[in-house]
């Protein structure tokens, strides 16, 4: 009987409870309506979705393209269709694609006359675009600088890698480099559009696609996916850069990167303390490796009859935040 009662009243609490919270929560949800119903919201908050504006958009592809002079066979479907891949994929890389935009007229005024000058087309500045985005970038691979080279081939084309210079960071002396490797591979295959497809897999691989498969240009070769895209990324930035307005890129006439002021010495006694010779030379040593990021170390060793170039900035470009003195 006991035991019973005891039952009898923990159900009876356990109802209470239950219809106290049931009570308790259709009151709020009441409140929560009520709430609703008077908050009017605004126009920006409920836009359906056929109201917003959307930027993105398709694109005309040119009716007819050249590489170096060389068409390319935009009549081939799949040559069309990569094409448009690169040229979409790049357009709406909207800052990387912007940026790069910028630099190019920091960047051009400095490969172009030395892509003259050794006889290479103009065309393959896109390639150092696609390469490194016109930046000094390190790969996964260890290629290194606005042509990507790595160490073997550094060397191989005459490039000075040691602990305390690296050339492949030299804007000038790599372009020329570039220049001797691409037109070796064009005395090869006699195709600038190969020669580019080479720069990016090597020569070697080329000339096995072409045996291998009984083709000779580039758009018939069954290569590897990079490969197969990594001309059309070329020809996509040629695109874009000739007019970025056509692709959505607006930008203002003191925008674009101004190459920089700067003036060069003839350094021929070894230097034993970089940052001193940036003081000793009216800047910083920030300063000196941005101007000659080649230089690897805080030392220069220079043996006799060698010299080195280091180009020192000058204008506002040599002035620093804090302008106290030693």
């Amino acid at each position: 009987m006991r035991t019973r009662n005891i039952i009898l009243t923990i159900c009876l609490a356990l109802l209470l409870i239950g219809g106290t919270a049931v009570i308790t929560l259709c009151a709020a949800q009441k409140s929560s309506n009520s709430e609703m119903e008077s908050y009017e919201g605004t126009d920006h908050e409920y836009l359906s979705f056929d109201k917003i504006d959307h930027p993105t958009h398709d694109i005309e592809l040119p009716e007819s393209l050249t590489f170096c002079g060389e068409e390319v066979p935009l009549d081939l479907f799949y040559v069309r269709e990569r094409l448009e891949r690169e040229i979409l994929t790049n357009s709406y890389l909207h800052s990387s694609t912007l940026l790069l935009l910028k630099r190019s007229t920091r960047w051009f005024p400095v490969i172009e006359p030395i892509m003259e000058k050794n006889g290479l087309p103009d065309d393959f500045k896109y390639l150092c675009m696609a390469e490194s985005a016109l930046t000094n970038a390190v790969s996964s691979a260890k290629a290194v600088g606005f042509w990507q080279f790595i160490e073997s081939t550094g060397k191989e084309y005459g490039l000075e890698i040691d602990k305390e210079v690296d050339m492949r960071y030299n804007v000038e002396l790599e372009t020329a480099a570039a220049c001797r490797f691409i037109k070796n591979s064009y005395r090869e295959f006699g195709s600038w559009t190969s020669a580019a497809a080479a720069f990016n897999c090597g020569k070697g691989r080329i000339t096995k696609t072409m045996n291998e498969q009984f083709v000779s240009s580039y758009y018939d070769m069954l290569l590897p996916e990079e490969t197969q895209r990594y001309v059309f990324r070329i020809l996509a930035l040629k695109c874009i850069t000739e007019n970025p307005e056509k692709y959505g890129f607006q930008i203002s006439d003191n925008g674009w990167y101004r190459p920089f002021e700067c003036k060069t010495i003839t350094v021929t006694e070894s230097i034993t303390d970089m940052t001193q010779f940036a003081f000793d030379h009216g800047t910083n040593y920030k300063m000196l490796k941005y101007f000659n990021p080649w230089l690897r170390s805080k030392t220069l060793t220079i043996s006799a009859g060698n010299s080195y170039d280091i180009k020192i900035p000058t204008g506002k470009y040599a002035k620093t935040h804090n302008s106290e003195t030693r």
